[in-house]
């Protein structure tokens, strides 16, 4: 008698470690079928909004109440060829041959940041940042990765890389508050996203990584020469 009441709370124990354990199973499918219902939705509708799009709104509405961010969706067919060619050729030049992550620039990065003790690059394909885009917060950590690695083979296994490209170059960010490849071409350069220049798309492909800081076409040296760079590697940029 007094091993089996001794075992009670060892047995009570393990039922509530295991209906812990079976709650937060079920909590991370629902989560992922959210994240993946999204995604299948967005093969023939295009986003709202988006987290990273939400999150700037409530930094510029902290000391402008009343701001609003600049997005204007436009087809694929509407953006400038030369666009597509930059940023591929910037961002991410395995892109039609990758099924989400350029392995060797992960490794590449893994050692270089290694080296130096921080990070100092990163390695994320278009499709990395567009799962971060759409979903994600700016926070680092492992849990956020991970979240970020299921989301990108989501839509790699759902959409088109044309449409994947689609996507991002609508809701990247080119400005204080300006979103996507159209509100991007009116507010640097006056024009439609359809009659960028290539050396005009050059500066909107170089700037991505820090696109806050080089308002309305301002270029330094550095920049200068990312764009020469990028103008080299159009021509033999892959695009969907």
């Amino acid at each position: 008698m007094d091993r089996k009441r001794a075992a009670r709370p060892v047995r009570l124990a393990w039922k509530l470690l295991c209906f812990g354990v079976a709650a937060l199973l079920v909590a991370a499918v629902a989560v992922q079928g959210w994240f993946y219902a999204h995604v299948l939705r967005w093969r023939s509708h295009e986003p709202a909004s988006t987290a990273f799009m939400q999150a700037r709104l409530e930094r510029l509405r902290e000391d402008h109440p009343a701001a609003r961010l600049r997005h204007e969706w436009i087809e694929y067919e509407r953006i400038s060829i030369h666009l597509k060619r930059a940023v591929v050729a910037a961002e991410d030049a395995k892109f039609v041959g990758h099924e989400g992550f350029d392995w060797e620039a992960i490794n590449k990065a893994w050692e270089r940041n290694e080296r130096q003790g921080r990070v100092v690059i990163g390695a994320s394909t278009i499709s990395q940042q567009l799962a971060k885009n759409l979903f994600l917060s700016g926070e680092r950590s492992y849990l956020r990765k991970g979240q970020e690695a299921a989301i990108t083979w989501m839509l790699e296994a759902t959409l088109s890389k044309r449409r994947i490209l689609e996507l991002y170059l609508n809701y990247a960010e080119w400005g204080e508050g300006v979103f996507g490849a159209e509100a991007a071409a009116q507010h640097h350069f006056g024009i439609s996203a359809a009659a960028l220049s290539a050396q005009q798309a050059a500066w909107l492909a170089a700037v991505l990584p820090s696109p806050r800081r080089y308002e309305r076409g301002r270029t330094t040296r550095y920049l200068a020469g990312r764009v020469n760079t990028i103008l080299r590697r159009m021509p033999a940029a892959q695009i969907p």
